[in-house]
């Protein structure tokens, strides 16, 4: 089996990154408070991509920091301070989107790597040997390529090339991204890191000569699947992606959840460590992608076209996160953090890092105060419980709680 790629992990602020840490990144992918695709994360400031920096090299994990929007004049003028600022505190690499950040790269930060994003639209071996011969250590494939072609492109580049897909998370419409939508409907634009995803929106015709008067747009069974969408899932296919030589394995979500963060992260890396073993993937893990917020999933463009998908594309949010351990002692004695209310003789979940999730039925609980708690109230209040067994700091408690 070829060599064991690295699971990299969405970091969208610190409490996400803090989650992807604890639950087993090899590598996170995160933004400063510019130049990222994802303005409408949290993302970090200069201090925060320092102490980012800093607690993810701690634990041997690498920071790559996105420089992947298309920017003006105004704005390439500030990249030079910024790439040196990088460089400075440390970071890993740089997720570019064009020659510029790639040239600045090289002269302004030269300890730090350059990876080409997504949307610079790889799809060849050849486009994928020119950016390594402009100086790229890394390139980040286009979403539509099959395994085939994946392994194909992966055989015929540049040895030391390495090759970064995506195996997790939400499709775009268009072709990696390269839409005008957003921009055209909303005057967000998503080559800019500012999608409004109108390709998620629920649509209607409106004749001229009537307004405000709204027909529906009918497919079939009384539905319209004009741009449904899946999410990408290759949880049950990491030997066959190890076996095409991919290098890096990238989870989508920078503006997802905490607990998506998590989960998906421990998901990826007990698939990818079992795979590197040869034995099956423990079920227990493999059931953690279907509990985080997520449409229905497919292989996305992996094993063929995925085609028109005619059901619900709505997301499937059947868990919610309660409380998250702060500490826990050997006995189960546990100091939290509430999330969402639950009380005394529910039944609920606990799943942590190397933790696979337990039931269990809530106990009476306490405030810090120690007086006795039948149901914690107020959002991020923090009180004790005792759990079954010891469970690490940013062990989740979680309930079923289907949305109708």
């Amino acid at each position: 089996m070829a060599a064991k790629p690295e699971v990299l992990a969405p970091a969208g602020d610190r409490e996400r990154l803090d989650m992807a840490l604890a639950y087993g990144a090899d590598a996170v992918y995160l933004a400063g408070t510019a130049f990222g695709m994802r303005a409408f994360a949290g993302n970090f400031d200069r201090e925060g991509l320092a102490e980012a920096v800093k607690a993810a090299h701690a634990r041997g994990v690498r920071v790559h920091v996105t420089c992947n929007t298309l920017a003006r004049n105004n704005e390439v003028a500030q990249l030079p301070e910024y790439l040196e600022y990088l460089d400075s505190i440390g970071v890993d690499a740089v997720i570019a989107a064009g020659p510029d950040v790639l040239d600045l790269c090289k002269r302004r930060a030269p300890h730090v790597q350059v990876h080409m994003s997504t949307q610079t639209g790889i799809t060849n071996y050849e486009m994928a040997r020119v950016w390594h011969e402009l100086g790229a250590s890394r390139v980040i494939l286009a979403r539509e390529l099959s395994l085939e072609e994946v392994a194909e492109l992966k055989a015929k580049a540049p040895r030391d090339l390495e090759v970064e897909c995506f195996v997790h998370g939400a499709m775009c419409v268009s072709w990696s991204g390269r839409c005008l939508l957003s921009n055209y409907m909303t005057g967000r634009d998503a080559s800019r890191g500012a999608c409004a995803q109108p390709c998620r929106y629920q649509y209607a015709l409106m004749e001229e000569k009537r307004p405000g008067e709204y027909f529906p747009v009918f497919e079939e069974n009384g539905e319209t699947f004009i741009l449904n969408s899946r999410d990408m899932c290759m949880i049950d296919h990491i030997p066959e992606l190890i076996a095409a030589g991919v290098d890096s394995l990238k989870i989508e979500g920078r503006a997802k959840s905490a607990y998506y963060a998590a989960m998906t992260t421990a998901a990826y890396r007990h698939a990818v460590d079992a795979a590197v073993k040869g034995v099956p993937m423990d079920p227990a893990w493999r059931a953690e992608v279907d509990k985080v917020s997520h449409r229905h999933y497919s292989t996305g463009f992996w094993f063929g076209q995925p085609g028109q998908y005619t059901d619900s594309a709505r997301y499937v949010r059947d868990w919610q996160v309660l409380a998250i351990v702060q500490s826990c002692d050997a006995l189960g004695n546990a100091r939290l953090s509430l999330r969402n209310k639950f009380a005394a003789g529910d039944e609920i979940e606990v799943v942590g890092p190397d933790v696979p999730a337990f039931t269990m039925t809530a106990p009476m609980m306490r405030d810090m105060d120690g007086f006795e708690l039948i149901e914690p109230r107020r959002p991020q209040m923090e009180f004790r419980m005792r759990l079954p067994r010891q469970a690490p700091p940013l062990s989740i408690l979680r309930a079923c709680r289907p949305s109708s």
